[in-house]
C-alpha cells in the first residue's frame, strides 16, 4: 500500500487518505458549536479504528481531543452532559484554519477554537496545528497546541486535563498501559513520565493495537503527570501538579506526539521515537 497521502476538506471535517483510496485513515472533526476531535484513527495497514467516539462510560470523550477543567472556574470537559455541572460548562466554537495540505507521506492542517464562558464571553483561543506522517508500519501525529488568553486565566489544579486519547476499551478484553518509567496500568495514574503507551484489542482488528502519547521536554511540568483512567484513557495533565496562569494576551504552547502501531512494540522502540520527537 502506498504511503502517499491526500488531505481533503469539507464542511467541518478534514479527511486524510492514502492517495487513490476512498477511505480516510484519519478524520479531523470541527463542527460548529462542538469540541474539535480526531476520530477515526485507523490501524496502520488495516481498517479498524484505534479511537472511540462518545463511549457509554464517558459520552463526552471523542477519540483524540483536548479537554480542560476549571478555567477560571469554567469546565471544558463534560460538554453540559452532567446536569449537576452543566451551568458552569463553557462552549467550543471551532473552525478549520486555511487549507489542509499533503505531500508524499505527510499531511498537515490546523483548527482554531474559541473557548467561551456560559455567558458568551470569549476566554481564550486554542490552535491545534497537526502533522501526520505515515511510516507504513506506524503513524505519527504531531501537534502544537497553543492557548492564547483573551482575559487573565487561571487553570486550576485538577486530576486530569489536556490532550486526551480514548481507545475502544471493552471490559471483556481489557487493556494495558505502561509509561516511560516502567510503571504499569493503575500504577501509572498521576505519575510523571515522558510518555504513556496503551495496548488493547480493537474491534475489527486481529490482535492488539497500541498507541503511545508523548510529552515534549519544552512543555510545562515536563516530565508531566498523567491521567490513566479505569478504561485506559490517557492524558498528559500539567494541571495535576498544580494551577497555572496566563495573563491577558499571553500564549502557552504544548507539543505532543501520538504514535499509532498495528501491534505492540517494545519500550525501547517507543523511547527511540520519543527521542526523535524531541530533536
Amino acid at each position: 500500500m502506498t504511503t502517499e497521502l491526500t488531505a481533503l476538506a469539507e464542511a467541518g471535517r478534514v479527511g486524510v487518505f492514502h492517495t487513490g483510496s476512498p477511505t480516510p485513515i484519519v478524520v479531523q472533526n470541527a463542527m460548529p458549536g462542538k469540541r474539535p476531535f480526531i476520530h477515526p484513527i485507523v490501524v496502520p495497514g488495516g481498517t479498524a479504528a484505534v479511537t472511540e467516539d462518545a463511549p457509554g462510560h464517558h459520552p463526552w470523550q471523542h477519540g483524540l481531543y483536548v479537554g480542560l477543567n476549571d478555567v477560571n472556574g469554567i469546565g471544558f470537559w463534560l460538554e453540559g452532559l452532567r446536569p449537576a455541572s452543566a451551568a458552569t460548562d463553557g462552549t467550543f466554537h471551532p473552525s478549520l484554519q486555511g487549507v489542509p495540505k499533503a505531500r508524499d507521506n505527510r499531511a498537515w492542517w490546523s483548527v482554531g477554537t474559541d473557548y467561551r464562558h456560559p455567558d458568551g464571553t470569549l476566554l481564550m483561543l486554542e490552535t491545534q496545528d497537526w502533522l501526520l506522517t505515515d511510516h507504513g508500519d506506524r503513524y505519527d501525529l504531531d501537534v502544537v497546541l497553543t492557548f492564547q488568553a483573551e482575559v487573565p486565566l487561571t487553570f486550576g489544579q485538577y486530576p486530569y486535563g489536556g490532550l486526551f486519547l480514548r481507545m475502544p476499551y471493552r471490559k471483556e478484553t481489557g487493556g494495558h498501559a505502561v509509561n516511560s518509567e516502567g510503571r504499569r496500568d493503575a500504577a501509572a495514574e498521576g505519575r510523571r513520565a515522558r510518555w504513556v503507551a496503551v495496548r488493547m484489542e480493537v474491534p475489527g482488528h486481529t490482535g492488539e493495537a497500541q498507541v503511545a502519547v508523548m510529552d515534549h521536554p519544552g512543555n510545562l511540568e515536563h516530565p508531566v503527570p498523567w491521567r490513566v483512567d479505569n478504561e485506559f484513557g490517557i492524558a498528559p495533565s500539567a494541571c495535576v501538579a498544580g494551577p497555572w496562569t496566563l495573563g491577558e494576551g499571553e500564549i502557552r504552547a504544548f507539543r505532543h506526539r501520538v504514535a499509532v502501531f498495528a501491534e505492540p512494540v517494545g519500550t525501547e522502540t517507543i523511547d527511540e521515537i520519543w527521542t526523535s520527537f524531541t530533536k
